[in-house]
This record gives C-alpha cells, sequence and structure tokens, in this order.
C-alpha cells in the first residue's frame, strides 16, 4: 500500500473517536484477560511470581507508551536519538548489575561487557552500513541488541554464581593444589556462557519454522516486503548473537577469578 494511498483513506489510517475507544477497550479487555489467566495458573501452581508478572505487565504498558510518545520527538529531532539510547543503556546495566549485586565488582563488569558487544554489534550493523543507516533503524537495531546483551549477561552471571555454589567442591580442590581463582573456576565460567547462550542460538535455529520474531512481524505490519522483513530479521538475529557471545565472554572473564565463592543467588 503506498503513501498516497493511506492518505486518502484517514478514517482507516487515523480512526474515529469511535475506534479509538473500542480499539483501546478490546485491547485493555484481552490485556486483563491474558494477565488474569498467568495470575491463576501461577497462583494454583504456588509459584511465588504472581506479583511479579503483574508489576511488569504494568511497567511494560506505561514504559511502551511513554517511548511511543518519546520516539515521536526522537524522529522529529534525530540529534535526541543519543539521549534515547543512552536511556537504553544505562537501565540495561543497571537491571543486569542488580541482579549480580552479590559479586565483586558486578556492575563494572556488566558495563564494560554489555557497552562492548553492544558497540561492535550495532557499528557493524548500522555503521557499516548492513542495514539502511537512518534514524529508525538506529533506535531499532540498538533496543533489539541492548536487550538481547542485558539478558547475556544476566544469565551468564547468575549461572557463574550458581556454578561456583554448585561445584564448590570441585573449585576449592583446584585451588588447594596451586590453581589460581581464574585457572580453579575456568570451567565454571565456559560452562555458564554456554548455557547463557542457548536461549539465543534456539531462537536463531528455529526461527521461521517455530516462530516468527517480533522484529519480522514488526516490518511486516509496517508495510515492508516479506523479502524485506526477513532480511532485517536474519541481521539482527546474527548481530544478537555477536553482541551476546561478546557480553558473556568478556563478563566471565571480567569475574572469572573470584577471591570468595559467592552464595547461592536469589531473585
Amino acid at each position: 500500500m503506498t503513501l498516497q494511498t493511506l492518505q486518502g483513506l484517514p478514517h482507516l489510517v487515523l480512526g474515529t473517536p469511535g475506534s479509538y475507544v473500542g480499539e483501546y477497550g478490546r485491547l485493555a479487555l484481552g490485556l486483563i484477560l491474558l494477565l488474569s489467566i498467568a495470575c491463576v495458573v501461577l497462583r494454583q501452581a504456588a509459584i511465588p511470581h504472581v506479583r511479579g508478572v503483574v508489576t511488569a505487565s504494568a511497567r511494560a504498558v506505561v514504559q511502551l507508551a511513554l517511548i511511543a510518545l518519546a520516539l515521536r520527538g526522537v524522529f522529529a529531532a534525530p540529534i535526541t536519538v543519543i539521549a534515547v539510547i543512552a536511556v537504553m543503556f544505562t537501565v540495561a546495566c543497571w537491571t543486569a548489575g542488580r541482579r549480580l549485586r552479590g559479586q565483586l565488582n558486578a556492575m563494572r563488569a556488566v558495563v564494560a561487557s554489555i557497552g562492548a558487544g553492544v558497540s561492535v554489534a550495532v557499528a557493524i550493523i548500522v555503521g557499516m552500513p548492513t542495514l539502511t543507516r537512518d534514524v529508525r533503524t538506529l533506535v531499532a537495531v540498538c533496543g533489539i541488541v541492548i536487550g538481547g546483551a542485558m539478558t547475556v549477561a544476566t544469565l551468564t552471571g547468575r549461572r557463574f554464581a550458581r556454578g561456583l555454589h554448585d561445584r564448590r567442591d570441585e573449585v576449592e580442590a583446584w585451588l588447594s593444589i596451586g590453581a589460581t581463582p581464574r585457572q580453579a573456576a575456568r570451567d565454571v565460567a565456559r560452562t555458564s556462557v554456554y548455557e547463557a547462550l542457548v536461549p539465543a542460538l534456539d531462537q536463531t535455529r528455529t526461527v521461521g519454522l517455530v516462530t516468527l520474531p517480533g522484529a519480522f512481524v514488526g516490518a511486516l505490519l509496517g508495510g515492508a516486503s516479506a523479502e524485506s522483513a526477513a532480511r532485517f530479521q536474519i541481521v539482527v538475529l546474527v548481530g544478537l548473537l555477536c553482541a551476546q557471545s561478546i557480553t558473556a565472554t568478556l563478563l566471565a572473564w571480567l569475574i572469572g577469578a573470584p577471591q570468595v565463592l559467592p552464595a547461592a543467588p536469589h531473585d
């Protein structure tokens, strides 16, 4: 559908006051129903995450509404994209760092590892450019890559801490025969990186067969051709693997020489 066609259909594109009420009413009802089912299932199974599901959903609604409004200004004044990316990066580092707060210098390690992974991937995707070099692409790619790096940093750090706890005797045995802390924890660090990358690897292996990722669907809904949407998605998926591999490996190295064995991590 062309821009001229869309301009000729203002009621379909912009909607009428009545259509807005119906649209948002159905949206609210659907969200409430989905959230209620999730909470009932968790409560019946005695899983202590009911409050977390409700809080996370409420935050998602508020945050996405705010970012939608903010992006209007970003697209109108491209220089402000720097502030948006800085906020994304700061929140990602704070979120992952908070999860690993029991480990020495975890926050600095998280900032360095996420920064390295994101910088390399985004520089290649947008800087070369592998995709179109514009503000919209930069914001979309940064949001996806930063989010993926945050997730893998959290998984790597938590699995490393769990591995040190579960394999404490093995690590202490290595230390007792003269191994350095890094040598003693090396296999635990490698395992934590391997396990942290499994979700990203599974997503990439099964794309198009099991799932249609958000970037692909979003591009289609935005009017892109199936070929363009697939091109965007594959670049994003491989970019995520690049960023997450760097982030997980660097983080494991930075925290991989513990002077004190940590307790088991808690949510």
